[in-house]
């Protein structure tokens, strides 16, 4: 159920962070209400989650889902370059997610 509850919080965060790109600077409404929603839900799914899991684990995996997932979409719909220079970390560092989660 944690590993469940921090994918999830994990890919909120991918919500979040686009909210707040969208926001322009907590200037426009609704993506900063959509904004402040998903990260509270977010973290709050975190904290249940580092009820089972190890801090180091959890933090980690949560910090890189998210990181690689707002990576990928700003590619895919924000029109942020595809280069090769971003493919290659974004892979290790979903590699080290996968590693780091199958390690625990």
């Amino acid at each position: 159920m944690a590993w469940a509850l921090l994918l999830l919080a994990g890919l909120l965060e991918m919500v979040w962070a686009i909210a707040l790109k969208q926001s322009d600077g907590l200037s426009r409404l609704w993506p900063t209400v959509i904004f402040a929603i998903v990260s509270t839900i977010s973290i709050v799914l975190l904290a249940l989650a580092l009820r089972s899991l190890p801090v180091s684990v959890g933090y980690a995996v949560w910090t890189g889902t998210g990181a690689v997932g707002v990576a990928v979409l700003g590619m895919a719909l924000l029109g942020e370059p595809a280069t090769l220079g971003r493919i290659v970390p974004i892979t290790l560092v979903t590699v080290g997610i996968v590693w780091l989660a199958l390690g625990d």
